[in-house]
């Protein structure tokens, strides 16, 4: 094509580049550049990227079990092998389970806290894993540490399951506060997800963050009441104060749905807060740092 041609009327008739307004010869550049400050969440652009999402989830989930001999079977093996440790535990030290069978007192609370800490830690490290993809194309960064998250909860309906065996053969009945069991779940799929974006963003930048996701994991599960019950904590402020950790509520509140233990109460309702806090926090410091990850992933 010569260069008088370079664009066309309706017609199809040649505008000579003069008309145009660009030299002979010369072409027509565009820079892309990023947006600087704080950006809200496009949630139309990510809506259209849904495909990718559930690819990117896919594959989390059949690389996780690739080349494994049990396979699925990890799922359970993990908070049952934990579940046996803190019984033991709590025979050792006399601790209260609210008269609910150790075993099954257990197991349900480990199922939440595995889907979090799971969940975190693959979100932490989602976008160091997936440099190759951020480096060479574009789409909306947020699909990476979401689909992460997403692949958590296979682990957990499959440990579900197990729980639900484990309830008939102790002859525990199920109440109709079990239908709220979804909230729960949703409550620590997005605090995993909170949490992770503000890890992700930051494994970028100092690579350290990797090695600091597990001591955090570890720490935080002494913090949580798993291996205690709340009920132990019966100063209102303390409570409050335990309620502070987002996993407190959501964990107590899986106990009760599924179990029929007490209500966490307002212990929840700060837990709610605190989630929401998480996510909204960890959207924005996301947001605000993913014009970045190309150059420094």
């Amino acid at each position: 094509m010569s260069n008088s041609s370079l664009l066309t009327t309706h017609d199809n008739e040649p505008i000579p580049a003069e008309a145009s307004g660009l030299a002979v010869g010369a072409t027509r550049r565009v820079t892309l550049r990023p947006r600087h400050g704080w950006q809200a969440i496009d949630l139309q652009e990510l809506w259209q990227y849904r495909e990718l999402l559930w690819i990117l989830a896919l594959r989390d989930v059949k690389v996780r079990y690739k080349q494994t001999v049990l396979g699925v079977a990890w799922a359970i093996i993990q908070p049952f092998c934990t579940m046996v440790v803190f019984s033991i535990i709590a025979q050792l030290g006399n601790l209260s389970t609210d008269n609910t069978p150790r075993p099954l007192f257990y197991f349900c609370g480990l199922l939440p806290w595995l889907l979090f800490a799971n969940s975190l830690n693959s979100a932490g490290n989602s976008l160091v894993g997936n440099q190759h993809l951020i480096t060479k194309v574009y789409f909306p960064r947020l699909v990476i540490p979401i689909a992460s998250v997403i692949t958590g909860l296979i682990d957990f309906a499959i440990a579900q399951v197990m729980l639900l065996l484990m309830m008939v053969w102790y002859g525990h009945p199920v109440g109709p506060q079990m239908l709220l069991l979804p909230v729960f779940v949703a409550l620590a799929f997005v605090a995993s997800l909170g949490v992770g974006l503000w890890l992700s963003a930051l494994n970028v930048e100092f690579r350290d963050v990797r090695y600091v996701i597990p001591f955090l994991t570890q720490l935080w599960l002494f913090c949580t009441p798993i291996l205690y019950s709340s009920t132990a904590v019966t100063t209102p402020w303390k409570r409050v104060l335990l309620g502070l950790n987002p996993m407190s509520g959501v964990v107590e509140g899986f106990r009760w749905s599924m179990l029929g233990k007490p209500s966490p109460g307002p212990m929840l309702v700060v837990s709610v807060a605190t989630v929401l806090v998480m996510l909204a926090s960890g959207l924005l410091y996301f947001r605000r740092m993913e014009r970045t990850f190309a150059d420094r992933v």
